[in-house]
């Protein structure tokens, strides 16, 4: 069986991230056994390819979130699934970062049917 890309193992990832929690850029580059390429991981949230994932559940290691023009609907969206913020608007990362390896896994909601 050929191994996964380096993209399609950041997308199984970020799919298990559940509702409620964050992971970083370099947590998930670290999850793949590739922990130096959390840049690539933020490059990877940029294909069409993944479009249907939560990538608004990615945020930067200080729990910042993402640039001007995704900013907004992240924070939205993040607050919609009850994350908590400081005053700058950055993630209270101690309460509300994802430890898949202390939380049971959930679905990939890549599984789930589409509804529209």
């Amino acid at each position: 069986m050929p191994q996964k890309s380096f993209y399609d193992q950041v997308y199984d990832v970020v799919a298990k991230i559940p509702a409620g929690r964050v992971a970083t850029f370099g947590q998930i580059a670290a999850l793949i056994g590739r922990p130096r390429m959390a840049r690539f991981v933020g490059y990877a949230s940029n294909n069409q390819k993944s479009w249907h994932l939560p990538w608004h559940r990615v945020v930067f290691k200080d729990g910042s979130l993402c640039g001007a023009g995704f900013f907004e609907q992240q924070y939205k969206a993040l607050k919609e699934e009850g994350i908590k913020f400081t005053k700058d608007k950055h993630v209270i990362m101690e309460q509300f970062q994802w430890h898949p390896e202390s939380e049971s896994m959930p679905p990939d909601i890549r599984d789930w049917p589409l509804v529209f």
